[in-house]
């Protein structure tokens, strides 16, 4: 099966177009979008991938779902449009951003710069339906991610995963540890920000220390 995904990862992930699973959730995805309204729109479904190529990804943070408000999602986990208020989650994240490297928190949630610079900004699952959340779930798209995942475990060496709540932490199970930094902290959603989970997890410094000390370039988050 062709798929409009970045040339690299279509190398990387080629098998997995041709499997049965893919297949059936590619003729979900389908349906979806005729029959109702989902998000990212359609040309953004792989925005993870096309921005970050597999040779180039440094650092890897996990999400779950894409937004499922309306306008909101891009196809990087945890990011918005230019323009789109900041949901909590990522109002937190610019708040640990500031207390761990003393970054401003910009006047947008755009975070593709990340993902330019090697960050792959990853949902579990890379659809949803509008305003339902968790919708497109156990349709394919996990064995999918999971794939990339054990591809950039088993291909690279010194990546760091940010693995952000129970789900990531459950999810990043396949990461080989002794190739590469697995950083782990509550999600940076309210409900666990503000229960001490998140606040001081300084991800975003022991990202950059440890990349640095790979001989790699630590990424800019300033936005």
């Amino acid at each position: 099966m062709d798929v409009n995904i970045e040339e690299s990862w279509k190398q990387v992930l080629g098998k997995e177009f041709d499997k049965d699973y893919f297949k059936l959730l590619t003729n979900f995805v389908r349906k979806e979008y005729a029959t109702h309204k989902c998000f990212p729109p359609g040309r953004e479904i792989f925005s993870a991938f096309d921005h970050t190529p597999f040779s180039q990804v440094k650092a890897v943070i996990l999400g779950q779902d894409p937004y499922h408000g309306d306008g909101q999602a891009n196809g990087l986990c945890f990011s918005v449009g230019e323009g789109v208020a900041k949901p909590p989650s990522l109002v937190n994240i610019f708040s640990e951003l500031k207390n761990d490297l003393g970054v401003s928190p910009p006047d947008h949630g755009n975070l593709q710069s990340w993902a330019e610079q090697g960050v792959l900004l990853l949902n579990a699952t890379l659809t949803v339906r509008a305003h339902q959340a968790g919708s497109h779930q156990n349709k394919g798209w996990e064995q999918f991610t999971d794939a990339a995942i054990t591809a950039l475990s088993e291909g690279c060496e010194n990546l760091v995963f940010l693995l952000w709540g129970g789900y990531a932490r459950k999810k990043g199970a396949r990461i080989d540890s002794s190739r590469h930094l697995v950083l782990s902290s509550g999600h940076p959603s309210p409900l666990s920000a503000n229960r001490g989970y998140w606040f001081g997890n300084q991800h975003f410094s022991k990202t950059n220390a440890y990349l640095t000390e790979k001989g790699k370039q630590p990424i800019g988050w300033q936005l």
